[in-house]
């Protein structure tokens, strides 16, 4: 018997996964603008966020909440970390007991500091709760480009048969039993894309990108390490190969904040000009939060942090980074 999954959000990449599980398992997808629903339906596009790429044809939408997730085997959270929980809750009432929940976002709750899983756990515990990450990029993906991703949940049974509904094609899936380091890769990694689109708009030069990549991959690894994750995740999928693409690409949206900033853009005209979410601008107050929890350096992201909310300057950032002072490459700072 094949899986129905249910996917909860409508943008681009929520709408890509929601595509390519579409060839293996009977998909809906969930989004509030009927709009949209009626253009997945009859069009098979949803051009606001996926302009020009044309949808899996067996990929039905609704703006039913509980037509969605009341017949889902499988439940895809495809929505933005701090609205994750508010429709987790709306979603509470239809799904049936030990459905797997599986999170596609990459960031944080404000406040709380806590995880996606972390969340699905709390609010829908017995739930076995997952995550789906890795170097994504959903323009590439609709392309016919190739792609790995890695499905991490702690029981390996579970999945490996997520592993099955997933993987299509050219987007190879991995798994992980990791999923502290698995998903603190995917929120981490959007604070250093914004460092390096700041440089790229700065003109700072390719030496630099590689050494905020480099440094970057530090930071990261020290604060998950310190919170439970494995250090081998972070050089993997969900570690390097997603710091990798997002910190070089310009369909990053993280990477586009940065590189708008280094231009010379304020952040509320940059945030005003886009229709999703970049979730580094927000996750960035929670990771301070987190190092200073842990006592783990992080300069790169402390910088970050200070131009996105304390008012300093590209110029400000990068002489930050330049007067600290150069330690051994294996030790922190």
């Amino acid at each position: 018997m094949k899986l129905k999954v249910g996917l909860l959000g409508g943008g681009s990449w929520g709408t890509t996964v929601a595509s390519l599980t579409s060839k293996n398992a009977k998909t809906t997808l969930w989004a509030r603008n009927q709009e949209t629903v009626d253009e997945i339906n009859e069009h098979h596009t949803n051009s606001k966020y996926l302009p020009g790429a044309l949808l899996h044809k067996g990929l039905r939408a609704s703006s039913s909440i509980e037509e969605v997730v009341s017949t889902a085997d499988v439940l895809v959270m495809g929505v933005p970390s701090q609205h994750f929980r508010d429709v987790l809750k709306d979603a509470k009432k239809y799904i049936r007991p030990w459905i797997p929940i599986v999170s596609l976002a990459k960031g944080l709750e404000l406040g709380t500091k806590m995880r996606m899983t972390q969340i699905i756990e709390e609010e829908l515990p017995g739930h076995p709760a997952g995550v789906l990450t890795g170097p994504n990029l959903a323009k590439e993906i609709h392309s016919g480009q190739a792609a790995a991703a890695v499905i991490a949940m702690v029981d390996k049974t579970i999945a490996k048969e997520l592993q099955g509904v997933f993987n299509s094609g050219l987007f190879r899936v991995y798994r992980n039993t990791d999923v502290v380091g698995c998903e603190l890769g995917g929120a981490l990694k959007n604070i250093m894309a914004i460092a390096t689109g700041m440089g790229d708009g700065a003109n700072a030069g390719d030496n630099t990108r590689a050494a905020l990549i480099t440094r970057g991959l530090s930071e990261l690894t020290r604060l998950g390490t310190a919170m439970g994750g494995r250090r081998r995740t972070f050089a993997g999928l969900a570690g390097m190969g997603d710091l990798v693409a997002t910190c070089s690409s310009s369909k990053s949206r993280n990477h586009h904040v940065g590189f708008e900033i280094g231009r010379g853009k304020s952040l509320e005209q940059i945030i005003a000009e886009m229709n999703e979410v970049a979730e580094g601008v927000k996750t960035a107050k929670a990771v301070m939060e987190l190092a200073k929890e842990h006592n783990v350096s992080m300069p790169i992201s402390e910088e970050v942090y200070k131009v996105l909310y304390e008012g300093n300057s590209v110029y400000d950032a990068f002489k930050g980074l330049i007067n600290l002072e150069s330690g051994s490459e294996a030790e922190p700072g």
